[in-house]
Order: structure tokens, then C-alpha cells, then sequence
């Protein structure tokens, strides 16, 4: 046998000499010498080597057992300038194999091998076996013009009966993807397939796309670089490279700078369960070691390589984004420019009122219920002022209508120094506040008799506190979004976010700058919302210090702190709206929702501090409301998905919630929750429903609290039977019904009390309603969905709809900072026509 085996290698090394060269001949002796030898230490057995000359495109029906090695010779032409594919398909055609067959493939600068049948694992090791494989063979780079290599597959087994098999080896078609070419092929579990793309000159970023018909079976698309191995199975398809699973559509930004060689392969591995994608999981088996069939797995795709945008794009896109908004600031600009005209010019006529009132007709007042004189009021004055006092005559009618009655302090009383604790802790003062705020009719007057400068520092503290809120919120915040960020460029799992990969523009380490870029609205016109404010407190100031009666007496009470709060929060809506898309997912949605809850919420409390300047709730208490809500968001996240108990819960106190505050803003505050709730609630039904029908005191407090009842009852029905995965949305849409059903209700008392909408306003209005519409469109368009897997969350993504370079979420995000803006714009100027109004003339509601 030895001699055998002697001349079996001097006929090797004679044969390929030439080929190869005399290492390369000892070398493959010496491989072949040891590979008997383990065989015959093994078995004890004469193992004989078959050699065969092999041809591309031509199958050969063999046999191989335990006593013979077959080894298979093929060769072809390389050049360092075209790039040839090389397939192997095997096919295996007994039955019953107690033992595989082995093929090995070795090539100049790689070996493959792998064993028919193949056992793929899946979860909970389940074994899935495939009798047809068909793989490509890795294709080092040459630096030759041209060169023939030579490559050999080996056929072995153990099983001491025979086995037959095919083998065939094939040329690879379109092997190279052409730009903006679309190719098709066929994948399964068994059967890989990859293609290498090249860059052209002056390309340094593509997008690869892969689509198909079926949802199933589940597939991964990988992005490698030209080294071998070449990962392309199910269990190591996540070796290297980005990697990202996919349904019907999958795609990934491939940039230049990542790959030195200037090229790459695309690889298409269909997985052997579809769990991953959100299909269904198939049942445990009956045994540990028991053989599934996968049944027919294979799935046709399509694969396109297209051109990204170049940094023109970028630039533009930029532009577009800081032109938008800058806009805002030069029509604020505009606008403020008029005002002050219009102010200087009625400076200018009330300056010559004063010098000559004989030829304008100044009319002198009498002195005033204070005793002292009010300043003089020219004929222009009366005209321009004659809105504002048809606005208070209204308001006189309606209340003689209804019944009201004026309940006015004196100026003495209301600029009283005292302080706040002071104030609200004296026996009889309480008392008087019982009196005053049980009243059926209340006047603004009635709630703003405390002192301005402890209400203005009261209301500061929304500001202060949102502030320090936000920077102890953002900090972490950013540093976790970078460690996304970097895990996901470090290990090139694109499952991990998810994103709108048809329109994912990277810019450095960030995957999506666009929908980053798109939040810049958000930071710019909560800037400048916060200049104006900063204006009009200036103003109010000024006029403050010079004791004009209008600033002290007239109109809705001015506290701006809940103004720059408002403000404050939407510049980090902005910010941390960025920050979620940096990496959006499930765990990190709660960033683009928090300030979100807080927007809504002060908004809630500014329309209600407009006319209840005196019980507004303090800072501490609505930012801790604010923090259970967003407690209960991380909660819904973590554990309401399907989780029924949780559900009960919320629901539960969503409703115990919505009737304590129900009973506070119909009491005014004036009610306690103590042991003696029950008997005053039993004696109260008793009284006004059973003795005797009577209705409510507060017919307007009671119809709004009704509808709100009724509203949010319904949110906590649909929450308890729906239980939707998006808990987070559902919180805010609960959020945002409440804040819509109270300015609604706001709206319709104001006209219907007699006060009318100033033009600014009224154009605030419409045009923030128009924004919203079709701001909302563009959410509602839904290019990925954390509540799905990522496969199927790739299922919706579209491509860019503006300038190639933004998508339908990025419009959402312009449109909603505009929508935002002008609500806020809104909540500023829609008292505006009560300035000149007496505070006892404007009602509560």
C-alpha cells in the first residue's frame, strides 16, 4: 500500500509541476499521504484516491464510500480586471445516510468546505436538513493581468455503504452588478447567493436594494468585504459586514470610505425560520435530535445597486431646511416693524392731542372710582377704542342676560403687598375665598387678587424648572443615542434601528442625517417664540413701571413663565426628537414622546391660568403630574404589550384620575379629599337627585367636564379592549384630546360670551388648522413601525419625496414645528382684544 501511495504522489507531482511549482507539489502529496493515513489509522482499511479532469457545465454522477477519495481538478482564467463567479452544486441522491459526505474545496487562497446533507439549526435547536446545496466560491483579488488558477474538490465519507451523488460546476452569470441594473435569482437556506459590486469612478456611495413578491420565507441581505471567507449561511451571515433581515424589501447605504478595495459583495441568505421576519414558529419537536423537513424554501429576488445623492444634495437640503425657518423670523420681523409704526404714529396723534385739545376735541374724564383722574382719551382714541368697548358692552349684556353679577376689587386691594403663604393662611381670608370662588358668576377679577410680583415669581419657576429638567434629561439622552449609534456601525446589525432605509442619507458616524436634520425647525421657532415672549414681557414691563391703567386693571392678567416654559419645550422636542432618530426603536421612542406629554400639558395649564391666574397649579405639582405620566409611558413600553393586568390597572386609575380632576375644576380647589368624602358625596345625591332634581350650579364647568367624562372614559374602554402595542402614542393621543376639547370649549365660551377674535389671531388660527392637516398626512404615511419586527417595519419604507433628499416623516417634522409655533402664537394673541377691558367685565369659564 505504501507503494501505492509513493507513486500515487510522484504521479501527482510530475503531472502538475509545471502548474504549480515544487512546494506546491510537496506540499498537496504530503496533504493526500495524511488524509489515507487518518483513514487507514481509522478504519483499518484501504482507501484508494479517485482523480477526475473536471469541466464547467457538465454533471457528474458518482458514487463515494469509505474505502475511495474522489478528487475533482477544474481551472480558469482570472484577470485582475474581470471577475469570474464560480458555483458548486451537489445534490445528494441516497437516502437514509447514516453518515454525510464531506466536500472540500481548495482554491489558491481559500478552502470551503461543507458536509451533504446540511443540518441548519434553528430556535430551540431544531435541525432542518437540505440534500441540495449550491454555493459560490470565494474570488480573491489577483494582481496578475491574467492567470490561470486551479482548484480541487474533494468527495469523502465515512458510510461504509455507497453513496451517490451529483456534482456540477457552473459559471456564475452577471456575477458583477451593473449600476442601476436590476437582477434576478433564486435563493434558499441551502443555496446562497452573493454578488460583487464595483465603484465607479467618482461614485462613493450607493444604496443596494433588494425586493421580492414574498413575504416569506424570511431572508437576510449582507453587505461584505472582498475577503475569504465568504459568510453566507444562515448561522454566519452575522459574522461581518451590515446585515439587515427583510420581507418583501431590504436596503443599505454603502459608502466608499468603509471598503479599501473599492468593491464589495452583496449577499442574499434565505433563514431557515421566519421568526425573525414575524412569521410563524414552527412546533417543538416530539424528539431532541429528530429531523425537521423545511419543505420548500426558496424565494426569487431582486437586486439593484442605485446612486445616492451627491453632497450637492446635502447642501441643498441644508439650505432648504434653514430657509424655511428663517423665513419665520424676518415675517416676525415685518410684523413687529408694522406694530411699531402703527404704535408711533398713536404716540405721535396723542401727543398732539395734548397740545391742542381744543381742535381735536379731547374729551377730560372725571375723576374715577379710585379718586384719582384717568389720562385723557382723544376722538382718534375713542374710534380706535370703540371695538374694545363693544366687546365689554357685550359682555355687560350677557352677563345682564344671564345673571351675572360684577364683582370688582378696588385698585388698593388688588396691588396689595402681601404675600402669597400669608395671604392663602389667615382664617379670614379663607373664608373669603370660599365665598368668592363658590360664587355662581365669577369674574377674572374674582381670581386674580393676589399680588402680581408672587404670582410673576410663582410662574417663573415653570421656566426655571423645565430648564433644569431638560439639561439633566438631554445629557444622557445624547450619550446613549451615540452608544446606539456606535454599536450599530461597530457590529453592522441594521436590525437594531428603524429606519426609512430607502431614504437614509449618512452623514459621518450618523445613518440618517435627514431625519435628524428635519427636527432643526423645532429648536429654531421655539427661539424664536421665546424672543417674542421675551418682547411682549418687556412691554408689559415698561408699562407696568409707568402705571397705565390698562396694564394694571385691563385685560387677562400677564404671566409669561408658563409662555417660556412653553417654549423651552419645544426647543428640546427638537432636540430630543433628534436624538430618537439617531436610532429609532421601541426602547427609545419615549425620548420623542416626553416633552411631547409636557407640551400638551402646559398648554392645559396656560388656557387655564388665563382666567384662573390665583389657583393655578405650582410648578412642582404639574411637573410631578408630568412625571407619572411619563413613568406610566416607560411602564406601557415595558410591559403592556398584550399584558391584560397592566391594562386593568391603567385603566383604573386613568378613570379614578380624570374624576378627581373633574371634581377640582368644578369646585374651584374648594373641597377636601378626607374620610368624610363618602358621607358629603351620599348626602349630596341624597339632597340634589333624590329630595329634590335640581341642576348644577355651574352649568358651563359641568358641560365641559361632561364631554371631558365622556372622552376619556372612551380612551380607557378602547385601551382595555384594544390594548394597542404603541402605548406611547396612545398616552399622547389621550394627551392631545383632552388639550383639544378644552381650547375648543375655551373658543365657543369667548364668542359666546361676547369677546371677539382679533384679525391676528384669527389668521393665527386658520393658518396653524391648515398646517395641522396636512402635517398629520404626512404622519399618518407610516414608513416604519417599532411595534413589527424590523423586516416587516421595511415593509412601508418609500423613497425620498423632496429633493431626493427628505422624506414623508421629515415634512411631518417640518409641518408639526410650524403647526406647534402657530399654536403657541395662538395661546399668546386670542385674548388680545380684552386688553382694554375691565377685569370685572371679563367672566370665568
Amino acid at each position: 500500500m505504501l507503494r501505492d501511495k509513493m507513486l500515487l504522489g510522484s504521479h501527482w507531482k510530475s503531472r502538475y509541476k509545471n502548474t504549480f511549482g515544487p512546494d506546491a507539489g510537496v506540499l498537496l502529496w504530503l496533504c493526500v499521504v495524511a488524509l489515507l493515513a487518518c483513514g487507514n489509522g481509522a478504519r483499518g482499511e484501504t482507501k484508494y484516491v479517485i482523480q477526475k479532469e473536471g469541466e464547467f457545465d457538465v454533471i457528474y454522477n458518482d458514487t463515494v464510500t469509505s474505502e475511495n477519495l474522489t478528487i475533482y481538478t477544474f481551472n480558469h482564467t482570472v484577470s485582475r480586471t474581470k471577475t469570474e463567479g464560480v458555483r458548486v452544486s451537489v445534490d445528494v441522491l441516497s437516502q437514509n445516510l447514516k453518515s454525510p459526505i464531506l466536500f472540500v474545496v481548495r482554491q489558491k487562497q481559500a478552502v470551503l468546505s461543507f458536509q451533504v446533507p446540511l443540518i441548519l439549526r434553528g430556535l430551540y435547536q431544531r435541525k432542518y436538513p437540505y440534500n441540495h446545496l449550491g454555493r459560490t466560491l470565494c474570488q480573491p483579488p489577483t494582481r496578475a493581468a491574467s492567470e490561470t488558477q486551479f482548484f480541487f474538490i474533494d468527495v469523502s465519507t465515512l458510510s461504509s455503504q455507497g453513496t451517490n451523488y451529483q456534482l456540477r460546476v457552473s459559471r456564475v452569470e452577471s456575477f458583477i452588478l451593473q449600476t442601476e441594473t436590476k437582477f434576478s435569482f433564486t435563493a434558499s437556506p441551502s443555496q446562497p447567493q452573493y454578488f460583487k459590486y464595483v465603484f465607479p469612478e467618482g461614485v462613493d456611495t450607493v444604496i443596494v436594494k433588494v425586493s421580492s413578491d414574498m413575504n416569506f420565507p424570511c431572508s437576510v441581505m449582507s453587505i461584505q468585504d472582498i475577503q475569504c471567507p465568504v459568510y453566507d449561511l444562515d448561522n454566519n451571515v452575522a459574522f461581518i459586514g451590515m446585515y439587515q433581515t427583510m420581507t418583501k424589501k431590504g436596503a443599505i447605504t454603502v459608502q466608499r470610505k468603509d471598503f479599501p478595495s473599492n468593491s464589495f459583495y452583496v449577499v442574499v441568505v434565505v433563514k431557515t425560520e421566519d421568526e425573525a421576519c414575524g412569521g410563524p414558529l414552527r412546533f417543538y419537536p416530539l424528539r431532541p435530535d429528530e429531523l425537521i423537513d423545511a419543505g420548500n424554501r426558496s424565494k426569487t429576488l431582486d437586486v439593484v445597486v442605485s446612486l445616492a445623492i451627491k453632497s450637492e444634495v446635502y447642501v441643498l437640503g441644508m439650505l432648504l431646511c434653514l430657509g424655511i425657518f428663517l423665513s419665520f423670523y424676518l415675517v416676525t420681523l415685518l410684523v413687529a416693524c408694522v406694530a411699531n409704526k402703527r404704535a408711533r404714529r398713536r404716540e405721535l396723534f396723542e401727543n398732539i392731542d395734548d397740545t391742542s385739545p381744543a381742535e381735536t376735541g379731547k374729551v377730560t374724564a372725571s375723576p374715577n372710582e379710585y379718586g384719582s383722574l384717568d389720562s385723557t382719551v382723544s376722538s382718534e382714541a375713542v374710534t380706535e377704542s370703540a371695538p374694545s368697548l363693544d366687546s365689554a358692552a357685550s359682555a355687560d349684556n350677557y352677563m345682564e342676560r344671564t345673571g351675572w353679577k360684577s364683582a370688582g376689587r378696588s385698585r388698593q386691594e388688588s396691588l396689595s403687598s402681601i404675600e402669597e403663604d400669608d395671604y392663602d393662611t389667615l382664617d379670614d381670608i379663607n373664608s373669603d375665598k370660599n365665598i368668592v370662588r363658590t360664587k355662581k358668576y365669577l369674574c377674572v377679577s374674582d381670581l386674580s387678587r393676589k399680588d402680581k410680583r408672587v404670582l410673576s415669581k410663582k410662574y417663573q419657576i415653570y421656566f426655571w424648572n423645565i430648564a433644569t429638567i431638560a439639561v439633566f434629561y438631554a445629557l444622557p439622552v445624547i450619550q446613549l443615542v451615540i452608544t446606539y449609534q456606535t454599536v450599530v456601525n461597530v457590529t453592522g446589525n441594521q436590525d437594531i434601528c428603524y429606519y426609512n432605509f430607502m431614504c437614509a442619507h449618512p452623514l459621518g458616524a450618523l445613518s440618517a442625517f435627514n431625519n435628524i436634520l428635519s427636527n432643526l425647525g423645532y429648536v429654531m421657532l421655539g427661539l424664536l417664540f421665546l424672543l417674542i415672549v421675551l418682547k411682549r414681557d418687556i412691554v408689559h414691563n415698561r408699562a407696568l413701571a409707568c402705571n397705565e391703567v390698562n396694564a394694571l386693571e385691563c385685560g387677562i392678567p400677564k404671566h409669561f413663565g408658563l409662555f417660556y416654559a412653553m417654549g423651552t419645550a419645544l426647543m428640546m422636542e427638537g432636540l430630543l426628537s433628534a436624538c430618537y432618530h439617531v436610532c429609532p426603536n421601541y426602547t427609545n421612542f419615549q425620548f420623542d414622546t416626553s416633552f411631547m406629554y409636557m407640551i400638551a400639558g402646559l398648554c392645559m395649564l396656560k388656557l387655564y391660568q388665563k382666567r384662573h391666574p390665583d389657583i393655578n397649579a405650582s410648578a412642582y405639582t404639574a411637573y410631578a403630574c408630568l412625571a407619572a405620566v411619563i413613568f406610566f409611558s416607560v411602564l406601557g413600553v415595558v410591559f403592556g404589550r398584550g399584558n391584560t393586568v397592566f391594562w386593568i390597572v391603567f385603566s383604573i386609575i386613568h378613570i379614578l384620575a380624570t374624576l378627581l380632576l373633574s371634581t377640582q375644576l368644578y369646585y374651584m380647589g374648594r373641597w377636601r379629599l378626607d374620610s368624610g368624602i363618602v358621607r358629603r358625596m351620599v348626602y349630596v345625591v341624597y339632597t340634589d337627585c333624590i329630595r329634590q332634581c335640581t341642576g348644577p350650579t355651574y352649568i358651563d364647568r359641568m358641560v365641559l367636564l361632561v364631554m371631558g367624562n365622556i372622552v376619556n372614559w372612551s380612551l380607557a374602554a378602547y385601551g382595555l379592549i384594544e390594548r394597542p402595542n404603541d402605548f406611547a402614542s396612545y398616552l399622547l393621543a389621550i394627551a392631545i384630546c383632552n388639550l383639544l376639547l378644552y381650547f375648543a370649549f375655551y373658543i365657543i365660551m369667548k364668542l359666546r360670551s361676547g369677546e371677539r377674535i382679533q384679525c391676528l389671531a384669527l389668521v393665527c388660527i386658520l393658518f396653524t388648522a391648515v398646517v395641522w392637516g396636512f402635517a398629520l398626512y404626512f404622519f399618518f404615511q407610516g414608513l416604519s413601525t417599532w411595534q413589527k419586527t424590523p423586516a416587516e417595519s421595511r415593509e412601508h419604507n418609500r423613497d425620498c419625496i423632496l429633493l431626493s433628499f427628505f422624506d414623508d416623516h421629515d415634512i411631518w417634522h417640518f409641518l408639526s414645528s410650524i403647526a406647534m409655533f402657530g399654536s403657541f402664537l395662538v395661546l399668546l394673541t386670542m385674548d388680545d382684544d380684552l386688553d382694554t377691558v375691565q377685569r370685572d367685565k371679563i367672566y370665568v369659564f
